[in-house]
């Protein structure tokens, strides 16, 4: 992991939350602190578009409104339900976590990251979200855009192997998420990476981070 500056990190944390508190995008799933319905949006948002996923998202919590609801369903009225949105696997998956979850969990999402990551389908970004957003835990998540956030304000080079880099990452999230304000956090830096620090052509002129991104400072130091 890469050496972290206390202040940049204070820094970092401060000023990205203060730009969530303005610019936040108001999405549904943001408007609960239900696990299930958390755990929906954020299964329907693996490898799919935010904006795809706001046409499916309400109606299928329509047709199944509890985890036992979902549990009770035939995997193909699921999938019928998931028409559309692809990656078919995920559907599968949900379906039987809400059967793992209703006969051994009473119902209930796990909030221990060891237990909720044995659940078809849940990894640890998954698990993360889950327990920041509905638990209020004290957990990172490592997405593609808080990934791509991290790496150009912490200056994360590439490693050799994917894993290698993965781990790296994943360190320094959990490095820098705040006691007691990860939701917030969490949703902040999923936003930054969504409509600020773009794959290609990041915003760095609306960027609240800019002062203290090694990304944005070896790119001047250069020209």
């Amino acid at each position: 992991m890469p050496r972290l500056d206390a202040e940049q990190v204070r820094q970092f944390q401060r000023r990205l939350l203060r730009w969530y508190g303005r610019h936040g995008r108001d999405l549904p799933w943001r408007r609960t602190r239900d696990p299930y319905r958390i755990l929906v949006s954020e299964v329907m948002l693996q490898q799919t578009q935010v904006e795809r996923v706001l046409g499916y998202y309400e109606p299928f919590l329509r047709r199944y409104p509890t985890i036992e609801a979902l549990a009770s369903s035939s995997e193909p009225q699921v999938r019928e339900s998931w028409e559309g949105l692809g990656y078919y696997a995920r559907a599968r998956n949900l379906h039987r976590t809400a059967q793992q979850v209703s006969t051994q969990y009473g119902g209930k999402l796990p909030d221990d990251p060891a237990i909720i990551q044995r659940l078809p389908g849940i990894g640890r970004y998954t698990a993360g979200a889950v327990l920041s957003f509905a638990y209020r835990k004290d957990a990172a998540i490592l997405d593609t855009n808080a990934a791509r956030v991290l790496s150009r304000v912490f200056g994360v080079r590439r490693a050799q192997g994917k894993s290698r880099l993965q781990r790296r990452l994943w360190a320094v999230a959990e490095a820098v998420t705040p006691a007691g304000r990860a939701d917030r956090f969490n949703q902040a830096i999923m936003d930054l990476g969504a409509t600020i620090c773009h794959v290609r052509i990041p915003d760095c002129a609306r960027c609240p981070i800019r002062n203290h991104c090694r990304s944005v400072q070896r790119n001047a130091s250069s020209q």
